[in-house]
């Protein structure tokens, strides 16, 4: 494991170590636990960025894709427990 020193203003500090006592955390987990954290949401927004990229791509080239009207109501049935069949990608209107 490495060493990485970060340099934080003093109210920053007192409040990082505030909390963390709080939440039974050092100073120094508490701010691993945050960097980890923001890490990880990162990640996924850049996943999702990717696969949204990839899905417009796709859009562009076929012209398909699943109206939203259909789409919510697919989720609306499956959200409330019904066993609804998944809407199908078609030609759409740009």
């Amino acid at each position: 494991m490495s060493t990485t020193t970060i340099r934080l203003p003093d109210d920053l500090k007192a409040r990082v170590a505030k909390i963390a006592d709080a939440a039974g955390l050092t100073a120094h987990g508490f701010m691993l636990h945050a960097i980890e954290e923001q890490t990880a949401q990162a990640e996924a927004q850049a996943a999702m960025h990717r696969v949204a990229s990839e899905r417009l791509q796709a859009f562009r080239q076929t012209g398909k894709a699943i109206p939203w009207n259909e789409a919510r109501q697919y989720l609306a049935d499956r959200a409330a427990g019904k066993d609804a069949p998944r809407p199908r990608a078609r030609k759409i209107a740009r």
